[in-house]
């Protein structure tokens, strides 16, 4: 199914990309066919790579729409595909004449589907599920084909609800021996009486799903579905933006960050973490990932929780977020399979918690500086005041006041952003010169320079980076390496994002707009090169020293999204790398040996590839005390890497003179969040490896260019 990965953080590469269209009059009264009109202009005229809309095409867009309206294939029959195959090799005649009776059969299908659904699912969960039974489970739905009539219909529905209320009859059952075991005289309820109760939960959660999810959908919310499945043929990156959506995209950008802390997405049927705000609650407690899985949420006054699978996000988030000071508990999937319950106090995160954030280290008899930078944020409306830019050089300023010999840029995690802003950056640690090359169908490239002859910091820099590092982080790291300026250090490759995305408002594509709100559309317009000519597209930054970590085994990247366009190369721009005074090949080398008898990251390396095993089960057995086992094994199995959380470096962290200026009026328990971060740098394997790196370079540093190197 295409779902595009919105790269962690929805702050996109949006500055100096353009569109630029020919003239055209769109003049249809049917506001659906209306949309398919500009949209299939827009992507004609404005892509990077526009795909041509044919037999092929629509074939694709066939299988991938089907998907979207029923992922886990418990709406369609067999017979239901079969009718509508009719229009697998002609929805791209459809597309051109703004035909839109594909979409009209399907969706007055699903409705019906869904209808009888509810009847289904009613019945089922009337009954006592037998957790006796020797059956499974598949959750690689790829692996199952249609059912064919309405009694595999109810065979498949009784399966998904029995997997779905098994979870919460063991979290039952546990709780009641947890009783007993606490008061000898407590009275255990039934097996009968806890199945009957975790039944009820799912009905309950069932009744929530469909009464104020799937029954409040309107037209143009499926339609807005297939709009998207249409544009996303395209690229992973260009997606459609109905109105309702844009407001919730429009906030994001806004920064404006509430609730548990954490950016979502949906992906599939699923609401899937992909950003830890950094203070936030969810950060704060330790207990959430990226990548966990949100299946369900449960109010603190409320008994049962509301299921949040194949909810539209925009409705899920509702039930995550919340006032201040409230509690959620939200039933978690990891990304090793393991289900758990977590309960979050919900807060507001301040706009600064995701900002830049410097920390100094002794090591030894040197002092070196660590920036962690989650994002390249940007305020365009203030740009001169509110930019990573700007905020990095204040924090290197304020390390080089404090005696630092060294830096650690810590870009992992971080998706990307402000194009202007990673330009600036990089700017600081070098003289002058291009910083990344913007090229757009048909044109010229564009070479995106530093023109700012002055240099913040020239000493010793390494770069931390991640699988999920991207974008504008994937920027600033390969000029760094190009420059030969800094060492990176992480994982095989970052993310692999090499494209930049306009967001085109459509009501301005027409003069006389009567036909409402028609929304917007991310469009992938350019795509960017390194100053060596190749593309990070797909293939990313390759790290100097790379490292393992938890998703090096886990399909992550670009590479592994539908419809990426493919890496190539242009010419190099004129550059010339800098003239370093440190040996970057010895320290490279030296870092290499530490890393590969480096226990801790041995540890790392088998947990991730435990993690991946544990994806690739998709089978589960239904009968309880088989899952029960299993469950077992593996907390089991998961005890032999505790000692990756139990790790500990023999540095020491703490804030800047400058920060510590701000404890004693400081309102926002700013010091207690340093601790914290303090603590969780005290125990990373990877900023330990950092500052080896910038303390073997600074040991390689000759003493006769000393007085060079600080005159800034």
């Amino acid at each position: 199914m295409k779902r595009n990965y919105k790269i962690l953080s929805l702050l996109l590469l949006l500055a100096f990309a353009s569109c630029s269209f020919t003239s055209k009059t769109f003049s249809n009264p049917d506001k659906d066919k209306l949309l398919i009109q500009v949209i299939t202009f827009v992507l004609e005229q404005g892509h990077f790579d526009p795909v041509a809309i044919d037999d092929d095409f629509s074939a694709e867009l066939f299988d991938d729409y089907v998907k979207v309206l029923d992922p886990v294939k418990r709406y369609f029959y067999e017979s239901d595909i079969k009718d509508f195959e009719k229009f697998k090799l002609n929805i791209d005649d459809q597309i051109k004449a703004t035909d839109i009776t594909f979409f009209n059969v399907t969706n007055e299908r699903l409705l019906k589907r869904i209808e009888e659904a509810k009847e289904i699912y009613k019945e089922v969960l009337s009954k006592p599920f037998d957790y006796n039974v020797e059956e499974s489970y598949e959750t690689d739905y790829d692996k199952i084909g249609y059912v064919k009539n309405k009694n595999e219909m109810k065979d498949r529905w009784r399966k998904l609800l029995k997997f779905s209320t098994l979870s919460n009859y063991d979290d039952l059952y546990t709780e009641e021996k947890q009783l007993k075991e606490k008061e000898a005289s407590y009275v255990m309820k039934t097996d009968a009486e806890i199945e009957k109760e975790a039944r009820e939960s799912t009905l309950k959660s069932l009744n929530i799903l469909f009464n104020d999810y799937i029954d409040d959908k309107e037209r143009e919310d499926y339609f807005a579905e297939y709009v998207n499945t249409i544009v996303e043929e395209f690229d992973p990156h260009t997606y459609y933006l109905a109105p309702r959506n844009k407001e919730d995209f429009d906030q994001r950008m806004s920064g404006k960050l509430e609730g548990i802390g954490a950016r979502l997405q949906k992906r599939m049927d699923y609401i899937k973490i992909v950003e830890l705000i950094s203070g936030g609650p969810a950060w704060r407690s330790n207990e959430l990932q990226v990548e966990d899985i949100i299946l369900k949420a449960k109010q603190e006054d409320e008994e049962y929780p509301v299921d949040l699978v194949g909810m539209r996000i925009s409705d899920a988030i509702k039930y995550i977020k919340g006032p201040k000071g409230t509690k959620v508990t939200l039933t978690i999937k990891r990304v090793d399979g393991s289900i758990e319950d977590v309960t979050i106090t919900r807060d507001v995160v301040e706009l600064v918690e995701t900002y830049a954030k410097a920390s100094v280290v002794t090591k030894g008899n040197k002092k070196f500086g660590v920036i962690n930078l989650p994002a390249f944020y940007v305020d365009f409306k203030d740009y001169k005041n509110v930019n990573a830019a700007k905020d990095v050089k204040k924090e290197i300023e304020r390390l080089k006041a404090d005696g630092m010999e060294g830096l650690v840029l810590d870009l992992r995690n971080n998706g990307g952003g402000s194009l202007p802003a990673v330009v600036e950056m990089a700017g600081l640690f070098i003289e002058d010169g291009p910083i990344v090359q913007v090229r757009s169908t048909g044109e010229a490239k564009d070479v995106l320079r530093d023109r700012d002859k002055s240099i913040t910091w020239d000493g010793p820099l390494v770069i931390l980076v991640n699988e999920i590092s991207a974008s504008a982080s994937e920027i600033m790291s390969a000029a760094m390496q190009d420059y030969k300026r800094a060492v990176i250090i992480g994982s095989k490759q970052t993310y692999g994002k090499g494209t930049v995305q306009n967001v085109v408002n459509l009501n301005n594509m027409l003069r006389n707009n009567t036909s409402g709100d028609l929304g917007a559309l991310a469009v992938t317009t350019q795509k960017y090169y390194r100053i060596n000519g190749g593309s990070v597209q797909l293939e990313g930054v390759k790290s100097d020293v790379e490292v393992p970590g938890r998703f090096s085994f886990i399909n992550v990247g670009e590479k592994d999204k539908d419809n990426p366009l493919p890496w190539d190369e242009i010419d190099a721009a004129d550059y010339t790398p800098w003239e370093s005074y440190f040996d970057y090949s010895t320290t490279i080398s030296k870092s290499k040996e530490r890393m590969s008898s480096n226990g801790q990251l041995k540890l790392i390396e088998e947990n991730a590839k435990w993690v991946k095993s544990k994806i690739d089960e998709t089978l589960y057995s239904l009968n309880y005390n088989a899952y029960k086992a299993q469950l077992e094994q593996n907390d089991e199995e998961s005890k032999q890497f505790d000692g990756i959380s139990d790790y500990k470096t023999n540095l020491t962290f703490d804030s800047t003179t400058y920060e510590k200026s701000l404890f004693e009026t400081d309102t926002t328990d700013l010091k207690e969040k340093r601790e914290r971060w303090h603590k969780n740098l005290s125990q990373d394997v990877y900023v330990e490896e950092a500052l080896n790196v910038l303390e073997d370079l600074k040991t390689s540093f000759p003493v006769k260019n000393m007085a060079s190197a600080v005159k800034n």
